[in-house]
């Protein structure tokens, strides 16, 4: 029987909160192993220890399991379980606290796209530059070129300085580099979520190719859609630890259903970005007479009422709320913003609430998943992803007691038939 081709045994690691670790020199290790002895006569104080413990963060704690040559494992888990850190660890851009990782073969990695492209530099150089980056050598590299820039779709650029590229052109480009590596291992880490939409499909083709081509990938992704084509097995992550592996449908299954569990108020979620200044405390949903719901029906008129807590000085007429709905397999339903219907807030007050009102309420019968965003001027200020379940259950939207199932579309519309003669 073959050895696996990642081996991941009793992973952990740690990081201290609110301190920058530093870069530690060897003559910073010298001069610790002449104070070891010191501390060891010295001992140090239980509660002296317990602080330390304290401004600690575990990403990681006591991750095992392995990966077959030619699987393709999708590693799938909430915001902050430790995904991207593991795939960090197997990259050997991290280095674990405990525990080991084997891998045996040849390792390309496509986590933050673009490392390595120098802005002063043209396509052209780029590629080259980024390519023995990743661990090509140049005749792989002249061998493939056409086949990435054709990829890349920047033909008429690629003597063009990659600081005058637009952001779409300039992932498009490192995607590209980074995808025609033939490593025996693939690390993926959230690559749909670059480019536009037309990109976005090209990538996932490219990845299907990989894994029908018998290569050993680690897909990391909230695509749950991709995880359930793409992959053979699920590995679910949960606060830094594996909470279950099994077949990719069971996983998902267990993380969707895992989405439903209030234990943590949304105040409280740690795994929001932005820089702070307004923050959304609540999220309920309140029908057309203001009244609390738990749920929705389908062409319902709803309001989705969402509390925040803002800073003084902070003027809400460059302010964008945003909600995002996604059906349980992770795909976009609809994006809604004030900036849409040209709506100003006005002053904010230091508490209060962004107020989305939705009329006949489009979404056929099922589970969804809302995201949220709060921009000022351009600048995040809060988001979180998942932040809350919508579920929604049948109504007469048509008029007629007939609504189809989501598995026939995602969203209902409202619309009129007529026979022409001709």
């Amino acid at each position: 029987m073959s050895s696996p081709a990642i081996s991941i045994q009793n992973i952990g690691k740690r990081y201290r909160l609110g301190r920058r670790e530093r870069y530690h020199a060897l003559r910073d290790t010298l001069t610790d192993m002449l104070k070891a002895p010191l501390r060891l006569f010295g001992g140090r104080s239980e509660t002296k220890e317990a602080d330390e413990e304290g401004a600690m963060l575990w990403a990681l704690r006591n991750v095992t399991f392995s990966v077959d040559p030619g699987e393709v494992v999708g590693i799938i888990g909430r915001n902050g379980a430790g995904k991207s850190t593991l795939l960090k660890i197997l990259s050997r851009i991290t280095e674990p606290t405990e525990g080991r990782a084997e891998i045996n073969g040849r390792v390309g990695s496509l986590l933050e796209v673009g490392t390595g492209f120098h802005p002063e530099l043209s396509g052209r150089e780029n590629v080259f530059l980024n390519g023995a980056i990743l661990g090509m050598r140049r005749e792989e590299i002249t061998r493939k070129f056409d086949e990435i820039i054709a990829f890349a779709e920047v033909e008429k650029f690629v003597d063009t300085p990659v600081k005058r590229y637009s952001s779409g052109m300039y992932v498009r480009l490192a995607f590209a580099v980074a995808a025609h590596l033939e490593p025996e291992i693939m690390l993926v880490d959230e690559v749909l979520a670059v480019g536009d939409a037309a990109f976005q499909k090209k990538c996932l083709g490219k990845m299907g190719d990989v894994a029908r081509e018998g290569r050993t990938v680690l897909f990391v992704s909230h695509n749950m859609a991709a995880v359930e084509n793409l992959c053979e097995r699920g590995v679910l992550l949960n606060h830094g630890g594996v909470e279950f592996v099994g077949t990719q449908t069971e996983a998902i299954g267990r993380y969707l259903k895992g989405l439903t569990d209030v234990s943590v108020t949304l105040r409280d979620r740690r795994d929001r970005r932005g820089r702070g200044g307004v923050r959304i405390v609540a999220i309920e949903l309140r029908d057309a007479e203001g009244r609390p719901i738990d749920v929705a029906m389908c062409g319902q008129e709803i309001d989705i009422v969402m509390r925040y807590e803002a800073e003084p000085g902070i003027s809400g007429r460059g302010v964008v709320a945003s909600i995002a709905v996604k059906t349980a397999m992770d795909v976009p339903v609809f994006l809604h913003h004030n900036r849409l219907t040209k709506e100003e807030f006005g002053s904010l007050p230091p508490r209060g609430a962004f107020v989305l009102r939705v009329k006949d309420l489009p979404l056929p019968p099922a589970g969804y998943r809302l995201d949220y965003s709060v921009i000022d001027n351009g600048t995040l200020l809060d988001a979180i992803a998942e932040a809350m379940d919508l579920n929604v259950i049948a109504g007469d939207f048509y008029g007629s007691g007939e609504v189809p199932p989501i598995s026939h579309g995602v969203s209902l519309v409202s619309g009129t038939w007529r026979l022409e003669t001709e």
